[in-house]
C-alpha cells in the first residue's frame, strides 16, 4: 500500500449545538450546552433525561424525498462538506466515478422502525416502506445517491468507535488508489432502542454529562452526523484545496472483555493510542490535545484515564470530552468530535469539557475547565464502544 499523506479538505456537521460547523464552534466559546428536553418521541421509562437532540427539520433541509432521520442528517452534514471542499459539482478533480463514501452507525433506521412497529400494534394503517430503511447501511446508501458518488462504498458498525473506524478505513481507500476522494463520517438518530437501553443499564445522567468529574453519574445521549472530506495531499494540493490538516495515523484495537463495560486498566485503548501515533510518527510528548471519548459514566471515564497515563505519562496533554455540547451520539461520536478537533486547530482554541466541576483523585488529572487558547499542533481523539471496540485518530497540522 502506498504511503500517501491525507489531507482533510472538507468537514460538515449536524448537531444538537448548531447545524454548522461555525454554530458549532459558537456554542462551544460560549460554553453553552446544546442538551435538553427530548421532544422526538415518548420515553416514559427514562423520565426527563436531557438529550443531544437535533432541533429542526432535518428532511426539509437533506432534500431527500424520503429515508429515515439518520439518512437525512447524514446527507445534510455529507453534502455540507463536500461544498466546503470545493469538490460539490462534477469536474477533473471530482470525478464522480472515484469518489467514494464509507459512514459509521449503530442503529441505522432504527426510529423508523420503530414507527412502523407502533403503526403495527395498534392496528393502524402503515407503509412497509419504513422498513426499507432500517438498515445501517441505509444512511451510506442515501449519501453515495444523494451525491451521486459512484466508487467505494462501505458501512462500519464497530459500536462507538464506528466513525473513527470509517475514517481509517476512508484513508486505507485512498492510499490503495480505489479512489481519489473520500467522504468518511458517521451519523446516528435518537431512538426508543438506544435510550430505553442505556437507561436499564442505569448509565443515564438526569443531569447532564459531566465527563472525568468526581461526581460523574452517567452519560446523555445526541444524535447527529459528522463528515470529512479526504484527499491524498499530494491531490488536495495540486487542486489549490484549503487543507484543514491530516489524518497522520490511526490505531484500532479490542478489549476481548466484555459487552458493555471496558477493560478497567485501558490497556487496548492505551494499545489503540499507540498504533495511532506510531502510524504518524508523533512520539506522545508532541501531542498537544487529546478530544477524550469522555462518555460521563464512572467506569468509562476511569477506563480511558488509566489508558492515557499509560501513554503520556502522570501529566497528560490537555484533555477534554467535548459530549455535553451535543451528547454521545454513538456512531456519528468520532467523526463529530473529529470536526471539532479540526476546528480546535484552525483556531488554535482548547475546547472546554464542560460540566467539569470537581477532580477525581482516581482519574488523576483536570480536563480543560473552559475554552481557552492554545498551541495545538498535533491531535489525539478517542473512540472507544461497546464490545471493546477502540479506536483512536491523530489528526494534525502539515508541517507537525
Amino acid at each position: 500500500m502506498r504511503t500517501d499523506r491525507v489531507a482533510i479538505t472538507g468537514i460538515g456537521i449536524v448537531s444538537a449545538a448548531g447545524w454548522t460547523p461555525e454554530e458549532l464552534w459558537s456554542a462551544i466559546e460560549a460554553e453553552r450546552s446544546g442538551l435538553g428536553r427530548l421532544t422526538l418521541f415518548d420515553s416514559p421509562r427514562c423520565g426527563h433525561v436531557p438529550v443531544g437532540q437535533v432541533i429542526g427539520d432535518p428532511a426539509a433541509r437533506s432534500g431527500l424525498s424520503r429515508g429515515s432521520r439518520t439518512d437525512h442528517f447524514a446527507v445534510c452534514a455529507a453534502r455540507d462538506a463536500l461544498e466546503d471542499s470545493g469538490l460539490r459539482e462534477p469536474g477533473p478533480a471530482a470525478d464522480r466515478r472515484r469518489m467514494g463514501v464509507v459512514l459509521g452507525g449503530t442503529t441505522g433506521g432504527m426510529l423508523s422502525t420503530e414507527a412502523f412497529l407502533q403503526k403495527l400494534l395498534l392496528d393502524e394503517a402503515f407503509d412497509a416502506a419504513l422498513l426499507r430503511d432500517h438498515q445501517c447501511c441505509a444512511a451510506t446508501e442515501a449519501v453515495a445517491a444523494g451525491l451521486q458518488l459512484r466508487g467505494f462504498r462501505a458501512t462500519v458498525s464497530d459500536a462507538c468507535a464506528s466513525s473513527n473506524a470509517a475514517v481509517a478505513i476512508g484513508c486505507d481507500v485512498l492510499r490503495s488508489g480505489e479512489a481519489d476522494v473520500m467522504l468518511a463520517g458517521g451519523a446516528d438518530s435518537l431512538t426508543r432502542l438506544t435510550l430505553n437501553g442505556f437507561c436499564s443499564l442505569l448509565n443515564v445522567s438526569h443531569e447532564g454529562a459531566r465527563p472525568f468529574d468526581a461526581e460523574r453519574s452517567g452519560l446523555s445521549l445526541g444524535e447527529g452526523a459528522g463528515m470529512l472530506v479526504l484527499e491524498r495531499e499530494e491531490a488536495a494540493v495540486a487542486r489549490g484545496a484549503r487543507i484543514y490538516g491530516l489524518v497522520a495515523g490511526y490505531g484500532s484495537t479490542c478489549d476481548a472483555n466484555h459487552l458493555t463495560a471496558p477493560m478497567p486498566d485501558g490497556s487496548a485503548a492505551a494499545n489503540a493510542m499507540r498504533r495511532a501515533l506510531e502510524m504518524a510518527g508523533i512520539a506522545p510528548a508532541a501531542v498537544d490535545y487529546v478530544n477524550a471519548h469522555g462518555t460521563g459514566t464512572v467506569t468509562n471515564d476511569l477506563a480511558e484515564a488509566r489508558a492515557l497515563r499509560a501513554v503520556f505519562g502522570s501529566r497528560p496533554p490537555a484533555v477534554s470530552s467535548t459530549k455535553r455540547f451535543f451528547g454521545h451520539t454513538l456512531g456519528a461520536a468520532g467523526a463529530m468530535e473529529a470536526v471539532v478537533c479540526v476546528l480546535a486547530m484552525q483556531r488554535q482554541r482548547f475546547p472546554a469539557n464542560l460540566g467539569f466541576r470537581t477532580m477525581d483523585a482516581e482519574v488523576g488529572f483536570a480536563p480543560v475547565a473552559h475554552t481557552c487558547d492554545g498551541t495545538i499542533r498535533a491531535i489525539v481523539t478517542n473512540s472507544f464502544g461497546f464490545g471493546g471496540n477502540n479506536c483512536s485518530l491523530v489528526i494534525c497540522g502539515r508541517e507537525a
